[in-house]
């Protein structure tokens, strides 16, 4: 088990830049398969990006790919969202989570360790 906490949400107008972090702590962080979620208001929680556990493989939902990218250091047992060219519709918390795995998985039920999630609202 591992332990998450995300970091770097804000308020920002569309078109600007955020960069989310995943501060892990616990044991073993580089067997855990990471991704990122978001979740809007009235919405359900949905897959935005993951990674496996080199950080040698990346997914992307369609809706950001091309604008994020995300990255691992599993010598600093972080992950990162660098998200560029923001969108309104981006606007949701934002939650990072852990799998044991060798590959990247895009369902919530997949994973079993979640940060407390990180605000990222985009305005016009």
């Amino acid at each position: 088990q591992v332990q998450l906490v995300e970091s770097g949400g804000g308020s920002v107008q569309a078109g600007d830049s955020l960069r989310l972090s995943c501060a892990a702590s616990g044991r073993s962080f580089s067997s855990y398969t990471m991704g990122w979620f978001r979740q809007a208001p009235g919405k359900e929680r949905e897959f935005v990006a993951g990674i496996s556990r080199s950080g040698t493989s990346t997914t992307y939902a369609d809706s950001v790919k091309g604008r994020f990218t995300l990255s691992r250091d599993n010598a600093k047992n972080t992950v990162y969202l660098q998200m560029n060219s923001l969108k309104p519709e981006d606007t949701a918390v934002y939650y990072c989570a852990g799998r044991i795995g060798n590959f990247v998985k895009i369902s919530i039920n997949d994973y079993d360790n979640w940060g407390q999630g990180t605000q990222v609202t985009v305005s016009t």
